[in-house]
């Protein structure tokens, strides 16, 4: 196998010319360390298998039959190859990524790489942006990154974790090293991918909830606990270089959130008893942590100095109530008073984490610990904790000390406290309908069915409820399980806040939101359980509506307008500080209307959300849930955020990350680091800089006659064409994606066979296996096409000009450029020419050349808007990186195809083999396609 690098070879002395060489060497070890392990587990049999397979990436007739000649068992084997393989070639892409940064580190300014701080502030500086303007947005910087539970990490734990081991194990063959000591790191990578081979690739059994919740907080664990601190320091560098007196204005900037094990929608394993064991077991990695530092700090502060007074008497305090601690350690650290106060202030973490433990395994029914004299005087919150490390800061800085490891500390309990993560609970608007006509049907409230009232007869009744101090729900509940549930999810939130704070849980997502009643109802849910107080207007959960399809997107703004007029509601809102946060769709709006419309309707909906807010004196937070690919909101983040509506970030964003992009950016720390540092700097610059130049009202109207036309062609396809259900459903996986075991969440709503039961997730994922990639390009083409057409000179002129010169134009065209160079469609055709039964062909053919039409239009129309005479020609090592995979995954796909054949029972095997045999075969090729696409859904 051979592979030709992605990175172009830059001007010599560059950080990329520099690690080249590198890059070359690393790629090449893998291949051949890769090779070794073939030939041990295969012989050469197996090697010279590996070689024809990938000769025949052009699908050629001899490379087919040599396909359909293997048997199950060489399949396999040729399968594994490849998607080790892939995943090799990911590990080192990384790495490369990794020196990369550290390498611009070390160099000037000139150089520093756009989206960082560096670069950010030395921009700002050259377009004369005044320092009280940067500390304006400085000041109300809050950029919260949210790790969601949706099923796209498609692999296991353990393999990730062995290719951590490797890139580091290629982090230390960077080092100035002896011949011998490269060939035992290059034996202890040789023994990983041994140990790797003999590893299953498919997860054994579905995950549960906390097996999901101890996957996503492994990230914190592993590589953000330590980061984001670095974040912080090299935020405060640069502005030290640019403009020192804004140091003191960086806060707690960023934030971290998670939807694992408190997003119930459509998900009936996440119970209120799950969220309380997730918060806990949260807790419980932090304060572990925690403790890890403290020990470490006190080997560190070995000072013998007089301690100043406060600290005298906080250790006469800790004396008093910790005499079993004075007395093991008053001796040992009698010269030594940090020492002493840490072993204090260990003994308490020690004695908070045991109480931790024991709620996690009690549950949220009982939140008082057994009367044990040893587990008095712990943590009641993290600000406890704080208050006696600023102590300690303040102290040392008395008598001139400073330690950078405690100030790291001290930084890390104000970004992760107890919690580590905030818990976003999100669950669909119908439930909680379907919850209040139960409750209103068995109590007898109303005249007629809650769900027969219209829209301002629930409001009425709502406000109304809203507004009463009696009790709504008795304490015991004589309802149905489901109603049951939801209502017992809102008393376990109450019982959160009371244990862990208001921190660990303070926001309440309401999927599908159409109406202001959708928002009441959750409002008066949570005042049943003491989350909102009426006489006060006060409460302790914040209501979100997430809008998702293009109607819910476009009722948006009279949504909020209607609630905002309500005086009751805008009461609530002052306990939040006036913000509203709104999240937004991108996986539904795409699903339901095509990649241009879904991104114009987003943008259109912030526009208007921003102008009701601020015509009522709100404040906005907007919620983008992203997904990892393109069809699903994905691409770039940096490029996405300044491609945002004007005024409509203003210091604060939220945004979703997930599945596999979770591994992508946070496997690393300097990875992590980076995509941290970009979010940040981009939200910055957005909030300074504006987004839309003068005179794109034009532009905007434009954008509506592309995005109308768009939708129209995309929705003709999927929802009008005869026959296009069944085609999807035959010429992609979907149904053998359903049957991995990667989540603990049904691929289906309610379990129904129709498209829009269909998650988004699945939808995209099947799409990307077969290569068509549909969901993020389709209708683009029509659209270009159509509008050039009608005056070829005026109306490209005016697109490349858009192009030039307008951010969200580019961002969008950028994303469908790079998405096409990712469809093959030769390989599409053949899945259409393998897997549609024969009663299915003549619609099926109809189908792939209405695909082929609109996939040469958009690739022509991309093409000549962005100037380009080739795809991606503006990014060569994009473009070389994908041209790569794009063959190089070809063979599977052909291997894909077959296996499925024999799986549906559209072809014969010359062998007898067993349906969960081939199914695995099968299952196999889609973790393999995805190591390749770097890309699931």
């Amino acid at each position: 196998m051979n592979w030709d690098s992605p990175i172009d070879l830059a001007t010599a002395g560059s950080p990329a010319a520099l690690s080249h060489q590198s890059l070359r060497e690393n790629i090449e070890l893998v291949e051949q360390l890769l090779r070794q392990v073939a030939f041990q587990e295969g012989g050469s049999e197996l090697v010279e298998l590996l070689e024809r397979l990938w000769a025949s990436q052009d699908g050629s007739e001899e490379g087919l039959a040599l396909i359909r000649a293997l048997s199950l068992e060489q399949s396999v084997l040729a399968i594994r190859a490849f998607s080790i393989y892939f995943q090799l070639i990911n590990i080192v892409e990384q790495h490369h990524e990794r020196k990369l940064l550290r390498l611009q580190a070390s160099f000037s300014a000139d150089t520093a790489q756009p989206g960082s701080f560096c670069w950010l502030f030395d921009e700002l500086k050259s377009l004369g942006i005044s320092s009280p303007e940067i500390e304006r947005v400085l000041q109300q910087l809050d950029v919260r990154l949210v790790f969601t539970a949706h099923p796209t990490e498609i692999i296991r734990r353990t393999i990730r974790t062995k290719h951590r081991r490797i890139a580091n194990l290629l982090d230390e063959l960077d080092g100035a090293l002896s011949e011998w000591q490269q060939q035992q790191l290059r034996a202890d990578i040789l023994e990983v991918i041994q140990l790797w081979w003999r590893t299953d690739e498919l997860h054994q059994v579905r995950p549960t909830v906390l097996d999901e919740v101890a996957h996503t907080v492994h990230y914190f664990e592993e590589v953000l606990f330590e980061t984001l601190p670095r974040v912080r320091a090299e935020l405060t560098r640069c502005l030290a270089q640019f403009h020192p007196a804004l140091t003191r204005s960086v806060g707690t900037f960023c934030r971290f959130g998670s939807w694992v094990g408190a997003d119930r929608d459509g998900n009936p394993s996440v119970t209120a008893l799950i969220t309380w064991k997730t918060a806990c077991y949260q807790r419980g990695v932090v304060l572990g942590k925690y403790l890890h530092s403290i020990e470490r700090l006190r080997d560190r502060l070995s000072v013998a100095d007089s301690p100043p007074q406060d600290l005298i008497l906080s250790l006469e305090e800790d004396q008093r109530a910790l005499g079993e601690v004075y007395e093991r350690y008053a001796i040992v650290y009698r010269q030594e008073p940090y020492r002493l106060k840490l072993s204090f202030i260990l003994a308490r973490l020690k004695r908070t984490r045991e109480r931790n433990c024991w709620l996690e395994e009690h549950g949220p029914q009982r939140l008082s610990q057994p009367d044990d004299p040893s587990w008095q005087h712990y943590y009641r919150d993290a600000s406890e904790f704080l208050a006696e490390l600023q102590l300690v800061q303040q102290c040392l800085r008395l008598t001139g000390l400073v330690c950078r490891e405690l100030e790291m500390l001290i930084e890390q309990v104000g970004a992760f406290g107890f919690h580590l993560a905030h818990l976003d609970i999100r669950q669909d608007s119908a439930r909680h309908e379907e919850t209040l006509s139960e409750v209103a049907s068995r109590l007898r409230l109303l005249d007629k069915a809650y769900e027969d009232l219209s829209e301002i007869e629930r409001r009425e009744w709502l406000v109304r409820e809203l507004q009463t101090l009696r009790p709504l729900i008795p304490a015991e509940l004589p309802f149905s399980a489901r109603t049951e549930e939801t209502i017992q999810t809102f008393r376990m939130i109450r019982r959160l806040q009371k244990e862990f704070g208001t921190d660990i849980c303070n926001t309440y997502i309401i999927s599908m939101s159409r109406q202001a009643s959708d928002l009441l109802e959750v409002l008066l849910l949570a005042e049943e359980a003491g989350l909102f107080d009426p006489a006060t207007g006060t409460g302790s959960l914040m209501v979100v509506p997430l809008f998702e399809t293009i109607e819910d997107l476009r009722s948006a703004p009279e949504v909020l307008e209607q609630l905002f007029a309500l005086p009751l509601y805008r009461c609530y809102l002052t306990c939040h500080g006036n913000l509203q946060e709104v999240m937004l769709g991108y996986s539904d709006s795409n699903k339901d209307s095509g990649f241009l419309a879904s991104n114009w309707e987003i943008f259109q909906a912030q526009q208007h959300i921003e102008q009701v807010a601020r015509r009522h004196g709100v404040q906005l937070r907007i919620f983008h849930g992203r997904g990892g690919s393109v069809g699903r909101g994905g691409g770039p983040a940096y490029q996405a955020i300044l491609a945002q509506p004007d005024g409509t970030v203003s210091g604060r964003i939220k945004i979703t990350e997930q599945g596999e992009v979770l591994a992508s950016k946070y496997s690393l720390p300097e990875l992590a680091a980076f995509n941290i540092e970009t979010v940040v700097a981009a939200v910055v610059q957005a909030s300074l800089l504006p987004a839309s130049p003068p005179g794109s009202r034009s532009w905007e109207l434009r954008m509506q006659e592309l995005s109308d036309v768009a939708r129209r062609t995309y929705r003709e396809l999927i929802y009008e064409q005869e026959g296009f259900i069944d085609f999807f459903c035959h010429v992609t996986p979907i149904d053998e994606i359903a049957q991995l075991q990667i989540s603990s969440r049904p691929a289906r709503r309610e379990g129904r066979r129709d498209l829009a039961s269909l998650r988004a997730i699945p939808w995209v994922f099947s799409w990307t296996q077969s290569r068509f990639l549909l969901p993020s390009w389709y209708g683009v083409g029509t659209a270009l096409a159509g509008f050039i057409d009608c005056n070829y000179e005026r109306n490209l002129a005016e697109l490349r000009s858009m192009y030039r010169n307008w951010p969200f134009f580019r961002a969008a065209l950028s994303k469908v450029e790079m998405t096409i160079a990712k469809v093959d469609l030769g390989l599409a055709r053949h899945y259409v020419q393998e897997l549609l039964p024969e009663e299915y062909v003549p619609a099926g053919r109809r189908i792939f050349r209405l695909i082929e039409s609109e996939f040469e239009r958009t690739e022509d129309a991309l093409l000549l808007i962005a100037e380009h005479r080739h795809l991606l020609e503006d990014n060569p090592p994009l473009q070389r990186s994908i041209a790569l995979r794009n063959a190089s995954i070809a063979p599977l796909g052909y291997l894909q195809a077959i296996l499925l054949k024999y799986l549906r029972g559209t072809a014969r095997t010359a062998h007898s083999y067993s349906r969960s045999e081939l199914l695995r075969g099968a299952l196999l090729t889609i973790n393999g396609i995805a190591a390749g696409m770097r890309n699931t859904g």
